[in-house]
């Protein structure tokens, strides 16, 4: 049986808002806009994307899952990210960590890594 990962789908308030915010922050592109759906993703193409949902509850606990972003600068990628909306986040990770963790405007924890100087092969 062939499986693939067709969409991350995230829980929203605002989502025109939140789906545009990480549109910026991704430099992805909105590939469809309904009533009760967001997507985004690089290209109409691509195989991945993230799909915001609508929610009535508010976030009350911390995500079971969230993004890691790596970029080419982590200090210019985090003032990115504060002046598109992202708000700086302690969730006890403590000073000295290789990553920062912020939050998106609807409080979506993320985090930024370090540069990584070598990719890392996977093995199966």
């Amino acid at each position: 049986m062939a499986l693939s990962l067709h969409h991350l789908v995230v829980d929203a308030h605002d989502l025109p808002a939140l789906a545009r915010f990480w549109c910026r922050v991704l430099e992805w592109r909105v590939l469809s806009e309904k009533e009760r759906e967001v997507i985004i993703g690089p290209s109409a193409e691509a195989g991945t994307g993230i799909c915001f949902m609508p929610v009535t509850d508010a976030k009350s606990v911390k995500n079971r899952l969230h993004f890691d972003l790596a970029p080419d600068d982590q200090e210019a990628e985090v003032a990115r990210l504060l002046a598109l909306g992202a708000r700086r986040l302690d969730i006890g990770q403590g000073g000295g960590r290789s990553w920062v963790v912020l939050q998106d405007p609807e409080g979506n924890e993320f985090c930024v890594l370090k540069p990584r100087r070598n990719l890392i092969a996977f093995a199966d």
